[in-house]
């Protein structure tokens, strides 16, 4: 019994193996999508490698990778509220070296879950595993200095009310209220106002320039600058898939390469994609890699931005095979329908807005009383 118990210890003390992940830029350094930043922004860069239990690559094996978004907050919200607490990306690929590489536009702040599965190619070359890796994404900079900006002015404008509203005055014949005290309502009638078109029109600005725009829904994408299906060389290239997306929800596609004369799949060329949003040119996701067995390619994608897309497919020979041809381009356009803002996300933060002005207002009162206090 002393024996079996030891060897069990030993077998789970034993080093397994294991995906490392490495990004460019660092965990450290990744920022989420910015929809006004003033510099070009690009995909964060993943390589996500399968090692053995004596750290060397797995080699031939089958990677099949999750990525997915942080959960809901529902306290304090992110630019894209449909988007959290939902899959990515879904991707299977072979990894003949051990190795897959992708790169992906984060959306939103928070703790991000990369699930990846390893499987062998061939049967009992090494036990499958399953291991998810956590991804922190940081806030932007700037969202905390915009946020302390108005909550600056919100709070001025509160103090400022409070301290004429505290001012003893007397109530002139005619008059319901001293002129400051109606002043000052007045002035926080118009406020109230602009913070509920504030709200609003935050809302649709995020639907436009944030490409959760309504206008987005009937606009009709432009044409791709390639076919979806082309044929050179003696090679034939289809892509195919979904026509229209919805934020929120996945998209599948697929890349098929076959001998125009046989018809049988082609496995020995490299594939390379790339996801483009077509209103502003950022790349939302690339991927190179390489056909399966049967030929093809898929992966699933959600675009988190309302505008249209375009999905690009270059299909190169691999330098060591004998198949050696001309690239082969092949593109798809893609509309997305993008969805609004839930109306508990936009009251949220006009509750923020008016508490912040009603703390403001509550200190001004309590400094003119002192005030009052220390003049008598």
């Amino acid at each position: 019994m002393s024996l079996l118990v030891y060897e069990a210890i030993g077998f789970t003390q034993a080093p397994q193996p294991t995906v490392r992940l490495s990004t460019e830029p660092s965990l450290e350094d990744i920022r989420p999508f910015e929809a006004e930043a003033s510099t070009n922004q690009l995909p964060t860069r993943f390589t996500v490698q399968a090692i053995d239990a004596s750290g060397q690559p797995l080699k031939n094996a089958t990677v099949h990778l999750q990525l997915l978004t942080p959960l809901t907050t529902p306290w304090f919200t992110t630019d894209f509220p449909i988007v959290e607490g939902t899959t990515l990306l879904d991707l299977k690929t072979l990894a003949p070296a051990g190795e897959v590489q992708f790169q992906q536009m984060m959306p939103t702040r928070g703790v991000y879950q990369l699930k990846a599965r390893v499987t062998p190619q061939v049967a009992n070359a090494f036990a499958p595993f399953e291991q998810t890796l956590p991804i922190s994404v940081s806030e932007n900079g700037v969202k905390y200095q915009n946020f302390a900006i108005l909550a600056a002015v919100l709070l001025l404008a509160g103090l400022v009310g409070g301290w004429v509203i505290g001012q003893r005055r007397g109530i002139q014949p005619g008059e319901i209220a001293p002129k400051p005290v109606r002043l000052l309502l007045s002035a926080a009638v118009v406020v109230a106002i602009a913070a509920l078109l504030y709200v609003n029109v935050s809302a649709e600005v995020a639907q436009s320039h944030h490409s959760m725009a309504m206008s987005h829904l009937t606009e009709v994408p432009p044409p791709a600058p390639y076919p979806s299906q082309r044929q050179e060389d003696g090679l034939k290239a289809q892509l195919s898939g979904d026509q229209r997306a919805v934020v929120g929800r996945l998209a599948n596609f697929q890349v098929s390469i076959t001998d125009a004369r046989t018809q049988q799949p082609v496995t020995d060329v490299m594939v390379k994609v790339r996801a483009t949003q077509m209103e502003n040119g950022w790349i939302s996701f690339a991927y190179n890699g390489t056909t399966d067995s049967t030929g093809q390619l898929r992966w699933q994608e959600q675009f988190f931005d309302g505008a249209s897309h375009q999905i690009d497919v270059e299909v190169t020979p691999r330098p060591i095979s004998n198949r050696q041809f001309r690239p082969l381009q092949i593109a798809q356009t893609l509309e997305v329908e993008g969805i609004a803002p839930p109306l508990h996300v936009r009251l949220i933060s006009l509750c923020y807005m008016t508490g912040i002005v009603a703390i403001g207002l509550l200190l001004g009162l309590q400094l003119q009383q002192r005030r009052s206090n220390q003049a008598e």
